[in-house]
C-alpha cells in the first residue's frame, strides 16, 4: 500500500470504526470483545485490498456479516457475555427515562442473545441496518423468501421470549437510537 492509500485507509478507520463496531456488537449478540475481534479481522482483510475497493464501508460490512456466518458454523453458543460497565452507567437518550431505557436495553439484549445467530443477524440487518430484504438475502447468500420467513420466525420468537418489550417500547413518535442498544451483560 502506498503512502496515499495508507493515509486514506487510516482516515476511513478513524471516521467509520465506531459505526462499524456497533454493527459488529449487534451481530455478535452483545459481546463487545468478540465484536472488536470481528471488526479487526474485517479491517485486516480490507487493508490488503484497499486500492481495489470502490465502497469501503459496504465492503467491510459484507466481510463482517460473512465472518459472523462462518463463526456460527464453527462455534458453540456462549452462555454468558461480560462487559466493562453495568447497564446503569450507559447513557440514555436525552429526554427519556434513564431507568426505562436501561430496562429496555437489558430485556432486548437478553432476548436477542437467546435467538439463534442467524435469526439475530437477520433482525440486525433488517431493522438496525435498515437493509431491504433483497440486500439481506444477497449478503447472507440465501433467497428473499428465506429472509422473510426467518424474519417472521425471529420476531415471533422475540415476542415469545420477551413479551414485556411491547410494554417497554417507546411511546408513539419517540425513537431509540442505536446507542440505546449498547452492550450490556446478558445471561440467557
Amino acid at each position: 500500500m502506498d503512502a496515499e492509500a495508507d493515509e486514506s485507509f487510516r482516515d476511513f478507520v478513524a471516521n467509520r470504526s465506531s459505526a462499524l463496531l456497533k454493527t459488529a456488537v449487534l451481530l455478535s449478540g452483545g459481546d463487545r470483545h468478540a465484536a472488536e475481534d470481528l471488526l479487526q479481522n474485517a479491517l485486516i482483510k480490507v487493508a490488503g485490498r484497499w486500492n481495489r475497493v470502490d465502497e469501503p464501508e459496504a465492503y467491510v460490512r459484507r466481510i463482517l456479516y460473512r465472518q459472523q456466518v462462518s463463526r456460527w458454523r464453527l462455534k458453540w453458543p456462549r452462555r454468558e457475555l461480560s462487559v466493562a460497565e453495568p447497564p446503569e452507567t450507559s447513557g440514555a437518550a436525552p429526554g427519556t427515562d434513564a431507568s426505562a431505557a436501561a430496562e429496555l436495553r437489558v430485556v432486548m439484549r437478553g432476548a436477542l442473545a437467546r435467538l439463534t445467530a442467524r435469526q439475530r443477524t437477520v433482525l440486525v440487518l433488517r431493522y438496525f441496518e435498515d437493509l431491504p430484504e433483497a440486500d439481506v438475502a444477497r449478503l447472507l447468500g440465501c433467497t428473499v423468501g428465506t429472509v422473510r420467513s426467518t424474519t417472521h420466525r425471529s420476531l415471533a420468537r422475540l415476542r415469545t421470549l420477551a413479551p414485556e418489550l411491547a410494554a417497554l417500547a417507546p411511546a408513539a413518535g419517540e425513537q431509540l437510537s442505536s446507542r440505546d442498544y449498547s452492550p450490556v451483560e446478558v445471561r440467557p
